[in-house]
């Protein structure tokens, strides 16, 4: 607990929310179970997320409203969203309404349905909306596309999905030229060397093609999202291996989203329910994720990791 005047949860770290104990000293010693200071989050989605059912049902037991929402969901829509059902169990057990709507119409009952556990509130009472068959599509999309991926263990690699267009009209937007063969083969030998840069590669898979460079950020830059994505749709990430993965997304040659988390499973109430549902479905699988918002469906990695070809970019500021 907080070694302060005022008891507190700002002391709660992750492992914290599934000490029974720890948290129910700090309820009787007076902390506030309404409290949001821990995170800018309730202690109770902070509790559906991490934390254990036990202390999930401690904390509901002593909230003023189970149902209450912080930044436009409910601690059970937390809990659902997390994959974490024997916390959401507790919460219904605790009076938590499953079909309260929020969150672009994801109730978290619906959420339920496109998720590993689609039996966690059945029976499904009448008068709620089910998934629709381009939801339960993107469902079945998703299953197959993560299991067609590896695990990618690597980072420094960065990669542009745009969906409908061929790999040969996005070298072309991009002014992409082949290369000399003894310069590209020194260029593959030593990627570190700064020349290395300008080479990026270009695949086709269906739905459209993939940009990628796998030692570098260039595919993900301004310039090369702005023409790639002129008329249509284009999801980038840089895999920093400073900072982490760095998403963006440009639609008809203006961008959309920058610095993201592809894949991070972080939304907002914003967000439509297409990307809310993207984002639940993704998680974990920044790769995947860009794949799919672009619409791409590759049946194999290899689009991403072995390109087609290598070709030249142009020399200029790709960060105008």
């Amino acid at each position: 607990m907080a070694a302060n005047d005022t008891p507190g949860w700002f002391d709660f770290g992750g492992h914290s929310w599934k000490d029974l104990a720890l948290v129910r000293a700090g309820l009787d010693a007076g902390i506030d179970p309404d409290d949001g200071d821990h995170c800018h989050l309730r202690p109770l989605h902070a509790a559906a997320e991490r934390g254990s059912p036990e202390v999930v049902a401690e904390l509901a037991g002593r909230v003023a409203d189970v149902d209450a929402e912080c930044e436009g969901r409910t601690a059970l829509w937390e809990a659902v969203f997390n994959n974490r059902p024997e916390n959401a169990r507790a919460l219904v057990a605790a009076g938590a309404d499953p079909w309260r709507p929020m969150m672009g119409g994801w109730s978290p009952g619906r959420l339920s349905l496109a998720g590993p556990t689609p039996g966690l509130f059945f029976p499904f009472p009448p008068g709620h909306a089910v998934l629709t068959e381009a939801e339960t599509a993107a469902v079945v999309d998703a299953e197959r596309l993560i299991g067609a991926m590896d695990d990618v263990e690597d980072d420094g690699f960065s990669l542009a999905c745009v969906g409908g267009i061929s790999a040969a009209e996005a070298a072309r937007r991009l002014a992409a030229e082949p290369a000399d063969e003894e310069e590209l083969e020194e260029v593959l030998d030593d990627p570190a060397d700064d020349a290395a840069l300008q080479f990026v590669g270009f695949t086709d898979v269906p739905g459209g093609c993939v940009v990628s460079q796998q030692w570098g950020y260039m595919a993900s830059t301004p310039v090369v999202m702005k023409a790639l994505s002129a008329g249509t749709v284009a999801y980038g990430m840089y895999a920093n291996p400073k900072s982490g993965n760095q998403g963006c997304v440009y639609r008809d040659g203006q961008v959309v989203e920058w610095d993201t988390h592809p894949g991070g499973g972080d939304v907002s109430a914003a967000d439509s329910a297409a990307e809310i549902l993207l984002q639940y479905l993704y998680a974990g699988y920044p790769e995947a994720y860009c794949y799919a918002g672009a619409g791409l469906r590759p049946t194999h990695m290899s689009a991403f990791t072995t390109a087609d070809t290598h070709l030249r970019l142009p020399d200029g500021d790709y960060w105008q």
